[in-house]
């Protein structure tokens, strides 16, 4: 009875036993890595010093660097700065020769990309040292407070936002471009230009900053995409939401080159916001059916009966779905498979993107002006980009879309043709 009373004491202690030594172990593992890190990077610099002033203690004729002890330096570790001793060399006439691997170590670079990762994740500045694995208490540390954290997101976003907004764009072969906007605060409005090329994969072509969602905001997008290299001199489809602002700047821009699809949803909501609710539900469906028909013909049938049905009574809501009617179903004549004509006759696909900017700058409690706008937007839609895949439908669908194009091109020669022989 005593043996038996022993074993189950033993084994009701033992699990706790167990997270103790467990915890023990990974502090001392942490302890242990950082440590040996520490040494390794000490023993590069002295190996390399070393190569530079050769051996302690050796008489070498002709030496042209020799060593000058040590000074306290930092390096980045875990998303902070510690102290570390740095070793010295000096040339015979005491200038100072750096080591290359310290040069490496000490960037600030490293720094900059931990800000910028924590603040798209959701990591205040003030709880960014949190954020970080803990380090030796004997090692001192430096930079985790809000204020250094806030300056290298500003420096990294400035510098991310002056390659991004300046970026070539002669290598990208167009063919669809996606163009939208959102709202920012009660003043400003971001347009983002997203682009598609002939194998579907996904750009983000340009990104504006304006006052108002109008045709010069867009104009001047564009124009600024075109600076960059981007060809307006050939066939493109271009996706944007219901308003003529951006299809008229499309047209500015390219000219009869650009086939024009306004955005059904955006359409749908422009229609049905001018409507009692009683009447919602029945011309959304009325819309909804008339936008999955196959054929083009019969959908603008099917809209023309509707905007007759609405004109009496709800003139407003009429003239909205008449506006532009056409443009809503400019994908349907191009004969594309079912999957990508879904795709691209809204801009859902640019939304996805603009909900990400919405995610992120929604963790901002006040802006400071538009270009601390533009920076978090930049850095949304950078980051975004790197989870970007072809859009659905690329593999069966571009191919025809091409083509669409092509015919399009051919027909605007043959007709210039038939001008200039007239």
């Amino acid at each position: 009875m005593k043996n038996t009373a022993r074993k189950k004491k033993l084994r009701e202690v033992e699990p706790v036993v167990q997270l103790t030594l467990a915890d023990v172990i990974r502090a001392d593992l942490r302890e242990f890595v950082i440590a040996a890190g520490t040494a390794a990077i000490g023993a590069v610099l002295e190996h390399e010093r070393t190569q530079l002033v050769g051996p302690r203690y050796a008489h070498l004729p002709g030496r042209e660097a020799h060593r000058a002890g040590s000074a306290p330096g930092e390096l980045v570790l875990g998303g902070r700065r510690v102290q570390v001793r740095r070793p010295r060399a000096r040339t015979v006439a005491g200038r100072e020769v750096e080591l290359p691997s310290w040069l490496a170590f000490a960037a600030e670079d490293p720094l900059h990309e931990r800000a910028v990762e924590q603040m798209l994740v959701g990591v205040s500045t003030r709880s960014y040292a949190r954020s970080l694995e803990p380090v030796p208490d004997e090692l001192v540390t430096r930079g985790t407070s809000r204020s250094a954290v806030s300056r290298r997101f500003v420096a990294a976003t400035e510098k991310q936002m002056a390659e991004w907004l300046g970026r070539d764009l002669s290598a990208i072969d167009l063919v669809v471009v996606m163009i939208d906007g959102v709202y920012v605060g009660d003043d400003h409005v971001l347009l983002v230009a997203l682009g598609f090329d002939a194998q579907g994969n996904k750009h983000v072509l340009g990104v504006r900053e304006g006052a108002t969602e109008n045709a010069a905001s867009c104009t001047a997008l564009l124009t600024e995409m075109r600076d960059r290299g981007l060809r307006t001199d050939r066939a493109v489809l271009a996706v944007v939401d219901g308003a003529k602002a951006l299809a008229k700047a499309v047209r500015d821009v390219f000219g009869t080159r650009a086939l024009i699809q306004r955005c059904q949803q955006h359409k749908s909501r422009n229609v049905t916001d001018q409507l009692p609710e009683d009447l919602k539900p029945s011309v959304r469906q009325a819309l909804r059916d008339a936008y999955a028909c196959a054929d083009a013909a019969r959908a603008k049938r099917m809209l023309a009966n509707l905007v007759r049905r609405l004109r009496d009574e709800h003139p407003g809501a009429a003239a909205s779905l008449e506006e532009g009617l056409d443009e809503t179903l400019t994908i349907k004549r191009l004969g594309l498979p079912h999957r990508l004509e879904r795709q691209l006759s809204t801009t859902n696909a640019i939304e996805n993107l603009i909900g990400s900017m919405r995610r992120i700058s929604a963790r901002v409690k006040r802006w400071r002006g538009g270009r601390m706008i533009l920076r978090w937007t930049v850095a949304a839609v950078a980051d975004a980009a790197t989870r970007f895949r072809r859009i659905t439908g690329a593999r069966e669908g571009m191919t025809a879309l091409v083509r669409a194009l092509k015919d399009h091109e051919n027909a605007l020669a043959t007709v210039a043709s038939r001008k200039q022989a007239a």
